[in-house]
């Protein structure tokens, strides 16, 4: 039976990764509030390929 309720998972994408010309990239799974957040997530997490904290954007 599926859950029920406000939370929904998105995917969070590097938005330096896209922009350095790098192959690969650079994405995180989280979840968020669809309630309390209606606008899009931007948050620093940690890029591998980059070695270093970027800012990642919500594409989902």
């Amino acid at each position: 039976m599926a859950k029920k309720g406000n939370r929904v998972q998105v995917i969070m994408e590097c938005t330096e990764h896209k922009t350095s010309g790098m192959h690969g990239t650079s994405r995180y799974i989280t979840t968020k509030n669809r309630k309390n957040t209606t606008e899009r997530l931007e948050l620093k997490k940690y890029n591998p390929i980059l070695k270093k904290y970027t800012i990642h954007k919500e594409i989902k």
